[in-house]
C-alpha cells in the first residue's frame, strides 16, 4: 500500500498494476471506498482537463488585467489585487486550474489560498484575483 503522488497512482491504476482507494476517517472507525471511475478521479484532481467543471478551454487564453482600484496598494506587498477579464469566451469556475494555465502561458503567479470573486455585467465578466506583483507582465 502506498500513498502520495496522485498522478503516479492514477497511471498505475489505469495500467492495471494497482487499485485506488479513498478513506473517509471517522471518530471511531473509518470507511474505505474503492475508486472505480478513474476518469472522474483524474478530472477532479486536474490530472485530466475537464472543461465542464473548470469553465476553461484547453487553449491559450486571451487575458487582460488591470489593478483593482479598491485593492491593497502597498508597494511592499508581494501580491497585488487585480481585475481580470477573459476575451476568449472562457469562464473561471476553478481558480487552481486557471492559476496553473495562466502560469504556463504568461508566467503569472495567481494566489489560490485566498478568496476571489466574479462580477457579471452586460459588457462581460470580471474576476477579482490576487497575483504576485513581479510576475505580471
Amino acid at each position: 500500500m502506498t500513498h502520495g503522488d496522485r498522478s503516479a497512482a492514477y497511471e498505475r491504476a489505469v495500467a492495471g498494476k494497482s487499485r485506488l482507494f479513498a478513506v473517509w476517517p471517522g471518530q471511531w472507525s473509518s470507511d474505505l471506498f474503492e475508486i472505480d471511475d478513474l476518469d472522474e478521479f483524474a478530472k477532479a484532481l486536474g490530472i485530466k482537463h475537464d472543461e465542464d467543471r473548470t469553465g476553461l478551454k484547453d487553449h491559450v487564453h486571451e487575458v487582460e488585467w488591470t489593478k483593482d482600484p479598491y485593492g491593497n496598494d502597498n508597494p511592499r506587498s508581494q501580491y497585488l489585487d487585480i481585475k481580470v477579464t477573459l476575451a476568449c469566451d472562457c469562464s473561471i469556475n476553478d481558480l487552481r486550474t486557471f492559476a496553473v494555465q495562466v502560469k504556463e502561458q504568461k508566467g503569472w503567479v495567481i494566489a489560490t489560498s485566498g478568496g476571489w470573486s466574479k462580477s457579471s455585467a452586460p459588457n462581460g465578466t470580471t474576476y477579482s484575483l490576487r497575483a504576485r506583483r513581479n510576475s505580471l507582465t
